[in-house]
């Protein structure tokens, strides 16, 4: 069963920085696509940065390219989303998310939420003009 811990979320201005955690267990962490999607209020969740199982790929949200870097701890099961210059639109609660099978492509993973398995509660990013 997978099961994920998300952190790192809390209320900033915009231009603002926070950097998302995501502890990962009960699957194997090494040839998996990982991903951060988030989920604002009234609107779908939409996939916003994905890294492949090595992580030398990567995937970006055309809303996020050159503000977020997402990266992994492979030792550590560990997933990150550093998020810089954060705007009032970033605002959403953010789920780590697990590619339901192996070596599938950061993009792939992005592009269809159905091809990943959610198992956290989520952490709130809120961003204030």
């Amino acid at each position: 069963q997978v099961q994920v811990v998300e952190s790192g979320g809390g209320a900033v201005q915009a231009g603002g920085s926070l950097r998302l955690s995501c502890t990962a267990s009960g699957f194997d962490f090494g040839p998996t696509a990982m991903g951060w999607f988030r989920q604002a209020p009234g609107k779908e969740r939409e996939g916003v940065s994905c890294i492949n199982w090595t992580g030398d790929t990567t995937y970006d949200v055309d809303s996020v390219k050159g503000r977020f870097a997402i990266s992994r701890g492979n030792g550590k099961n560990t997933l990150y989303l550093q998020m810089d210059n954060l705007k009032p639109e970033d605002t959403a609660m953010y789920y780590c998310a697990a590619a339901r099978i192996a070596y599938t492509g950061a993009s792939s993973l992005c592009r269809d939420s159905k091809r990943g398995m959610f198992g956290g509660q989520g952490t709130q990013v809120t961003v204030s003009s």
